[in-house]
């Protein structure tokens, strides 16, 4: 039977006009892909394999030339300085090639996978299984994207928002809009806020949702394409063993926020690039929203683990329950990119803390799960590692530049000519030990693992080269000036252990920011106790505490950089410090907008003057982590 939802804003089929061919045709398409394997095909390991055997390569032919570099030390500490800085060029190098090898099996992929996923969104059903449409938020409503989960084409759904909101404001929004619409649209609160956004769908399916056998999740900036439930439920009807299906996305070109028009398209990029080939070389992951998921498999598990990463943590007890992903390319959602540069670095402090708990709470039960293959485990540990690595990179920094320095640094005289004087520069430049590394294979390397990152960017926006500049300098004024600040959520989370669910678009979620003023010098030393805890718990960007770490390790570092000529880590330093300004002063500020190239041109002049090492002139070019 087919349930007609009153006040459905978009027509649909009714039963009389099913086309049953159609249907049979749906029925036998499922079969022979059944036949064929392609519904029950494990991951190939081929990406994983070809990484592992190509960093081992490297190992092999460069290796020894690092080696020699502990020739120079004469002491414990600098050994171990010289060790960490040769261990951590071997560990970038791994993760430069495994940019490089997504971006090779990417073409790969799309010229010669099967995608049966494809075949299946195509189809109809003879039955429409109930569907739960769960729409969460948390003093974010978004009525656009509201308006797209009640416009679905599929006959068989309810609504349900789950409304997290402490804004009474966002409250009457929210009644105001599920009024329109009664017989389709339920309003859920919960009596109270435990386990963020998981124990919000957890409440929700438990005690409302509790009858349709698939559910979909909606972010609430999320704009679901009408075909939505229609294109996914036959993936999932097709497949018993599938737990989900997460589908596409693209950023929202509607956006009137510049920082979103200038950002937005790495959302479109990074995409089509990374997510599809998980199908056939990896690990799909459930990426928290735009996803429809099998009611069962939820219970099986027991619910979504109550961490702020609730996404991949449901998505590896589903695995491990003999579930199993599967990522849609062709249904598209779009999303937000943040509209603000605070919002930006709430989503990143946000997400590296969840990270962290993630990886505290689930690593080791990951590594010894029975059926989730290695090639699966490294696809999800490989992305996973990127955000709490940063502080390794971060270390790295501090190595390279001040203790390597320290022990190995040697005053030299630096000539050039300006306006046809001669002018000289005192520089510290590094013991001729290090001459070893200035060859042109080890500049090659060293470029690759610095652009891999940006590789697929590269390829995407090669025949427009100068959208292709303006978004790489944009993203350098941002992503590559992480660092601090990814640093500072590791730190923090290490000492306090909690992650806080931090709303991108909730500006009542503050850091011990704006407390009111209290009288007495205890009341005052609470108050400092209070916004220490809060810096531990939460390192929200809005903390003037954070702000200015960053801005001491960029002029920290900056110096550093100019007694080296360092020029490329000088253009890191300089985002470094631009982030915290951009916090305050916007994106869209005359001063910022001229401002946000200075970063990646002095990158760009930096790695021409690298270049020179392979013809002798000593240029050591310390650029690793340059993460998107």
């Amino acid at each position: 039977m087919l349930k007609d939802n009153k006040n459905r804003v978009m027509p649909y089929q009714a039963a009389a006009e099913i086309d049953l061919p159609v249907s049979w045709r749906t029925k036998t398409t499922a079969t022979k892909l059944d036949e064929q394997g392609l519904l029950s095909q494990s991951p190939k390991p081929w990406l994983y394999v070809s990484i592992v055997v190509s960093w081992l390569l490297c190992i092999w032919w460069f290796q020894p030339r690092l080696w020699m570099l502990l020739d120079m030390a004469d002491g414990t500490l600098s050994f171990v300085a010289l060790l960490s800085f040769i261990l951590f060029i071997d560990f970038a190098w791994l993760y430069g090639l495994y940019n490089i090898f997504v971006v090779i099996f990417s073409l790969i992929h799309r010229k010669w996978a099967t995608r049966p996923e494809a075949a299946l969104v195509q189809v109809n059903l003879v039955e429409y299984p109930a569907v739960a449409l769960l729409y969460t938020t948390c003093n974010d409503l978004v009525e656009e994207s509201l308006e797209s989960c009640v416009r679905q084409d599929y006959p068989n759904y309810q609504v349900y928002i789950l409304d997290d909101s402490s804004d009474p404001a966002y409250q009457a929004r929210v009644n105001a809009f599920a009024a329109k619409y009664p017989d389709l649209v339920q309003v859920i609160r919960r009596p109270n806020r435990e386990g963020f956004k998981a124990g919000n769908m957890n409440h929700g399916l438990a005690n409302f949702a509790t009858e349709e056998p698939y559910f979909a999740i909606a972010d609430a900036d999320e704009i679901l394409p009408e075909n939505f439930l229609r294109a996914l439920i036959p993936v999932m009807e097709a497949d018993p063993n599938c737990g989900f299906v997460q589908a596409n996305h693209r950023a929202n070109p509607n956006t009137k926020s510049k920082l979103a028009k200038n950002l937005g398209i790495g959302i479109d990029i990074h995409w089509k690039w990374y997510q599809p080939l998980r199908n056939d070389y990896g690990f799909v992951m459930f990426l928290g929203h735009g996803a429809v998921l099998r009611r069962k498999c939820w219970e099986e598990i027991g619910g979504f683990p109550h961490i702020v990463s609730e996404d991949l943590g449901f998505a590896i007890h589903a695995r491990e329950k003999g579930y199993r992903g599967r990522f849609v390319e062709d249904v598209v959602c779009y999303e937000d990119f943040p509209d603000t540069v605070r919002a930006f670095r709430i989503r990143h402090m946000k997400w590296t803390r969840g990270t962290c708990e993630f990886l505290l709470d689930k690593m080791g039960w990951l590594i010894r799960a029975k059926n989730i293959s290695w090639t699966e485990k490294l696809d999800i540990l490989f992305p996973t590692l990127n955000l709490p690595l940063t502080l390794l990179y971060f270390i790295f920094m501090l190595n390279a530049n001040l203790v390597l320095p320290y022990f190995f640094g040697q005053e030299q005289v630096l000539t050039f000519q300006l306006g046809g004087q001669e002018q000289t520069l005192s520089i510290l430049s590094m013991n001729a030990g290090f001459n070893v590394i200035y060859s042109p294979d080890f500049f090659i390397i060293t470029m690759m693992t610095f652009f891999a990152p940006v590789l697929c960017f590269m390829l995407a926006l090669i025949h427009r080269p100068a959208r292709l500049f303006k978004f790489l300098s944009h993203s350098t004024a941002l992503y590559a000036a992480l660092g601090p600040l990814s640093s500072i959520g590791v730190i923090t989370y290490m000492i306090s252990k909690k992650a806080i669910f931090l709303v991108t678009g909730d500006n009542f979620q503050v850091d011990g920011v704006g407390a009111a003023r209290v009288s007495g010098f205890s009341g005052r030393i609470g108050q400092v106790k209070d916004s220490w805890k809060a810096f531990l718990n939460k390192s929200h960007p809005d903390s003037h505490l954070i702000q200015g770490i960053e801005v001491a390790v960029g002029l920290g570092f900056g110096v550093v950089c100019i007694l080296m000529f360092q020029v490329s880590f000088l253009g890191l330093c300089a985002a470094f410090m631009l982030l915290p300004l951009m916090h305050h002063l916007g994106w869209e500020n005359r001063f910022v907008r001229k401002l946000v190239y200075l970063p990646f041109l002095l990158i760009l002049f930096g790695i021409f003057l690298a270049g020179l090492s392979m013809i002798g002139m000593q240029a050591v070019f310390f650029g690793y982590g340059f993460h998107f």
